[in-house]
């Protein structure tokens, strides 16, 4: 079964399921329990203290300090939604997960995993609540990637094959992928005038956006690489090998004019 990757999002959807709050033993890969837990009572020591330092923590701007923070000290307390819904911003805008047809989102809740620097290795139906924690976050005593990678390495090892990695290389480092064959980091390219493939930066969200929503829209995923290439393929999203490791993801024409700007 071939298993998507997504980076979580700065930004996110408030409310939630009215009732509801943060259980970690309703997230999937409990494995990661403890980390998950070590992790909300480092977060919970530094929201205790001084706003100055908490939000320096998070790397919170003046102006959506307070707003944050809030969000932030009531992050056990306040409803929660499905992860795919939770997160906004460029790729999920372009996913779109309210809007997909029910097909396509009972094929999302079965391919897709969310990984989130707070609550590590997520499942695309795991309720989450608002919260704010980015992967370059300092909390006092805790590295995440020191904190993260030895635990998640062995659960994105465990992910059914092929696994496709959308993340940002600063979320893959927290959760290393095995050194298989078929696991591999997606590099979005635009094709120039010149014929070169280079790679995007902000831009490149969007289409890793778009590209999971036409696969997930098109019919049943492919369980072999080969598959998952020859469908992209047809949709117009070229998924070709790259460099070592990796596949390039080609942007189509009709966005490529979105990613030039």
């Amino acid at each position: 079964m071939t298993t998507l990757i997504l980076p979580p999002s700065e930004t996110k959807r408030d409310g939630g399921a009215a009732g509801s709050s943060l259980d970690l033993a309703a997230l999937s890969f409990p494995q990661a329990t403890d980390a998950r837990r070590r992790l909300l009572d480092a977060l919970d020591a530094v929201l205790a203290g001084a706003d100055a330092d908490a939000a320096r923590a998070l790397k919170l701007g003046a102006k959506s300090a307070a707003t944050e923070l809030a969000r932030a000290r009531a992050a056990r307390s306040s409803p929660t939604m499905p992860a795919l819904d939770r997160y906004t911003g460029v790729l999920y805008d372009a996913l779109d997960a309210p809007s997909l047809s029910s097909a396509a989102r009972s094929r999302a809740e079965r391919h897709v995993v969310v990984h989130s620097a707070l609550l590590g290795i997520l499942g695309a139906a795991d309720p989450v609540p608002a919260y704010r924690l980015s992967h370059d976050s300092r909390l006092p005593g805790v590295t995440l990637k020191r904190h993260w990678a030895p635990v998640l390495a062995p659960v994105v090892a465990a992910l059914p094959g092929p696994i496709l990695d959308l993340r940002s290389e600063g979320y893959a480092a927290l959760g290393p992928l095995p050194g298989r064959d078929d696991a591999l980091f997606v590099r979005v390219v635009s094709i120039g005038d010149d014929g070169v493939a280079r790679a995007l930066n902000h831009f490149n969200k969007k289409g890793k956006g778009a590209f999971v929503r036409a696969l997930l829209e098109h019919g049943p995923v492919p369980d072999s690489l080969e598959g998952v290439m020859a469908v992209a393929t047809e949709l117009g999203w070229p998924l070709r090998p790259g460099a070592p490791g990796e596949l390039e993801l080609v942007v189509p024409a009709t966005l490529d004019g979105f990613a030039r700007r």
